[in-house]
């Protein structure tokens, strides 16, 4: 089947995409959006996390027909014009990012908890990023990547 949606802000098309086909492969494999990374396939790590249609989802469990007339937006989709998002800048400067692996489902998921929430308690980041696994970072510098773009974000 074609399936047509919007990623990032683009109208994009993928041909013969067979039923049992993820979002996460579309985006992966057929359009090239490296940032979704491909971890567990089952939903449990975040690391596959896009905003479709304004929710947040783990790419893995969406079948790629469902997304057909949505609007995606990937990690890819978070920056500017040749710019980091302050989000993704804040990841870096607090040293949030080991392997990386984890990373772009992190960014996603605090995008969304500081559209929300542009200044959460330590217990709402936690709980806003429940779903997402890490094995580096022991999770306190992501705290405090999230605590400064957020203060970059209110600031800015």
């Amino acid at each position: 089947m074609r399936v047509e949606f919007t990623v990032n802000g683009r109208p994009r098309s993928a041909e013969n995409v067979w039923p049992g086909e993820s979002l996460l492969y579309v985006l992966r494999e057929r359009m090239g959006l490296w940032g979704t990374k491909n971890a567990c396939e089952q939903g449990e790590c975040g690391s596959c996390s896009v905003y479709m249609d304004g929710e947040l989802v783990c790419a893995c469990l969406v079948a790629g027909g469902q997304a057909g007339g949505t609007e995606i937006i990937t990690i890819e989709g978070l920056s500017g014009d040749g710019g980091l998002h302050p989000i993704q800048q804040a990841y870096i400067t607090e040293g949030a990012v080991q392997c990386g692996f984890c990373t772009p489902g992190l960014v996603v998921a605090t995008h969304q908890l500081l559209h929300a929430n542009p200044d959460p308690s330590e217990d709402e980041i936690r709980e806003a990023l429940a779903g997402n696994l890490c094995r580096c970072t022991g999770y306190e510098k992501i705290i405090s990547a999230v605590r400064a773009a957020a203060t970059e974000m209110t600031a800015g």
